[in-house]
């Protein structure tokens, strides 16, 4: 594995996390290091953190935040 790609494992406490509950990435990203976009997509999606389901959690938090102003009127 190259030692730019360590970095960019270390640095993100989600893709350690999903490292080492799916091992088998360790030999998809050690034998071909441009898998990492893959690896990357699939943490994401795991995760929830696309831009997607960022816009989602937001709008779940208006509309909940509409429902407690209504109730207190």
């Amino acid at each position: 594995m190259t030692l730019d790609l360590q970095f960019k494992l270390k640095e993100n406490i989600h893709y350690l996390k999903y490292l080492r509950q799916n091992s088998f990435w360790y030999k998809y990203l050690n034998r071909e290091p441009a898998n990492f976009k893959y690896f990357a997509d699939e943490v994401k999606k795991t995760y929830k953190l696309t831009k997607a389901d960022k816009i989602m959690r937001t709008l779940e938090t208006i509309e909940m935040m509409e429902k407690v102003m209504s109730t207190l009127r």
